[in-house]
């Protein structure tokens, strides 16, 4: 495994929630876990430290990082450009997949399932930005929705249903791309950002 597989495996981790914003990374274990030698690890460390993923302090070690409420807002921006973008300019974008995804979220927040309407937003996010057809993009993406997965760790503490007030939302953008108005659904996507990162930086502050 590749540095850069590295890379690609913790920021996965990050985003399933397998690590918790301030936790300390053993590298040894990690390591081991990863079928890795610690020169690799070490490589693809600094690749996540760049991505804002994890912080690196010296003489102490690696640490999954804590957003901030700047970040978390630099963050939102960021989505509210891409993800509209994609809706907007992108090739036609998997309606039918999507509409999937927001009914599997419905399902589980009427039964209290916080973690799986979590990663069914997270599902919902990265489909509308797969329209765009661009492997760039969605790599870009992956380093976002990580991050955000940290941003949402941290807020789920004073939030806890934070992830079932998107689901309305994104029935809404679902009910606006079946009628062909993928204008209304950008700007629909687009406000929510918006909002949700006023709101989220405020919450982390």
């Amino acid at each position: 495994m590749r540095a850069q597989s590295v890379a690609a495996a913790l920021r996965h981790a990050v985003s399933a929630g397998e690590y918790s914003p301030g936790e300390k990374l053993n590298e040894v274990a990690v390591a081991e876990k990863l079928g890795v030698s610690r020169n690799t690890l070490r490589e693809g460390f600094a690749a996540l430290a760049a991505d804002g993923i994890v912080d690196r302090i010296p003489n102490r070690g690696v640490f999954i990082a804590s957003p901030t409420a700047a970040e978390i807002l630099d963050l939102y921006r960021a989505r509210a450009v891409i993800e509209p973008g994609a809706l907007l300019w992108g090739d036609a974008p998997d309606v039918d997949a999507l509409d999937r995804i927001v009914a599997d979220a419905e399902v589980s927040s009427d039964s209290g399932a916080s973690s799986s309407v979590a990663l069914a937003n997270q599902a919902f996010h990265r489909t509308i930005v797969a329209a765009a057809g661009s492997a760039l993009l969605n790599e870009e993406m992956d380093r976002l929705l990580a991050r955000m997965r940290l941003v949402f760790l941290t807020v789920e503490q004073v939030r806890p249903a934070l992830h079932s007030d998107f689901v309305p939302v994104n029935r809404r953008i679902v009910e606006l791309l079946r009628t062909g108005d993928r204008a209304g659904a950008a700007e629909a996507l687009r406000a929510s950002l918006v909002e949700t990162g006023d709101s989220l930086a405020t919450a982390a502050s």
